[in-house]
């Protein structure tokens, strides 16, 4: 361990230990260094670089999870609607306004992906805590995380249950109450 006097004369202290242990290595001119000498900014670098890397990582592996997640709101909206359409037939029949369906659905939709995105929040806490604990690591979740977790989810559903909630609403009330 070798400690240079200012940040500014790093470079030259890295030259002089490794004249220092080439000298002492007897390693002639010309011929390969038998040892490595590390800088700490080197080694702080690389370790940022490598922490960009796993926050891209994160950040793909969550996209892909809210998008898996986003169809499968929708396709069990779009089930929903289906099994559903005599009621919404009948709702339509006895007054009920395209806009009343299509909030009906989107609140249901969204209601869906929340409660998904508490059961995640609360799983996300829930190993912090863990880890902090068995693996002696020092954790923290902050309460902007958990506010956007929860209000993307809610964007989840708002966007992947729109489509089944207009095709819903635009159902023909005839054809709705005809269906078997």
């Amino acid at each position: 361990m070798v400690q240079a006097i200012s940040a500014g004369q790093m470079d030259q202290a890295v030259q002089d230990v490794g004249a220092l242990l080439r000298e002492r290595h007897r390693i002639l001119p010309g011929l390969d260094d038998d040892f490595t000498i590390r800088n700490l900014t080197e080694v702080f670098e690389a370790q940022e670089t490598s922490a960009e890397v796993m926050s891209v990582l994160l950040g793909a592996i969550a996209s892909v999870s809210l998008i898996v997640g986003g169809i499968g709101i929708m396709n069990i909206m779009l089930v929903s609607v289906t099994e559903r359409t005599r009621e919404i037939g009948l709702r339509q029949a006895v007054g009920a306004k395209t806009r009343d369906i299509l909030l009906q659905f989107l609140v249901e939709a969204v209601t869906l992906s929340v409660l998904g995105g508490v059961i995640g929040i609360a799983v996300g806490l829930t190993a912090s805590v863990l880890i902090s604990h068995f693996a002696q690591w020092s954790t923290e979740v902050s309460p902007l995380s958990i506010l956007m977790a929860f209000v993307f989810s809610g964007l989840v559903g708002v966007f992947f249950g729109y489509y089944p909630a207009r095709k819903a609403s635009f159902l023909n009330p005839i054809e709705a109450l005809r269906y078997e």
